[in-house]
């Protein structure tokens, strides 16, 4: 098994940070922000294989800011994160889709946008169990043979 990478105390404190930059949260629509500890964990859990660029990411906000990020006034926060979106490269990219991925699959945040907490299909009509019918169209066109890439 391979050892993946994980992130240091400071690095996680800077992601809830330029999270909840990112995604604030709003009583108005009863949503949280994306610097939610429920929300946390997942991109924590998550992370995978965009743990090195994520971390990347982190270090290049540390180095902007020189101190962790929730130690730093409003203005000069702002000023970081524009710095960071000029300069930040792909690992920016990166901690921006990880955030906005894991906040749009929290359940009140989809609830907030009106979507079911389900899959889509079947949309309430329940199939019954063994009713295969649906692949009948699929069973009369018969086999087809093709080369595997």
């Amino acid at each position: 098994m391979i050892d993946q990478p994980t992130l240091t105390p400071r690095q996680r404190q800077d992601l809830r940070t330029i999270a909840a930059m990112i995604i604030p949260a709003s009583e108005e629509y009863r949503v949280p922000g994306a610097d939610d500890s429920a929300i946390q964990a997942d991109m924590l859990a998550t992370l995978g294989r965009d743990t090195k660029l994520v971390a990347a990411a982190l270090d290049h906000l540390a180095r902007l800011a020189g101190a962790p990020l929730a130690e730093l006034d409003a203005a000069k926060r702002d000023a970081v994160a524009q710095e960071f979106r000029k300069h930040g490269g792909v690992a920016a990219a990166t901690l921006v889709r990880v955030v906005l991925q894991c906040y749009y699959r929290d359940d009140c945040v989809l609830g907030s946008l009106g979507l079911e907490l389900r899959a889509p299909f079947p949309k309430g009509h329940v199939l019954p169990d063994g009713d295969w019918s649906l692949l009948d169209p699929v069973k009369a066109r018969g086999g087809s043979l093709r080369r595997a890439p």
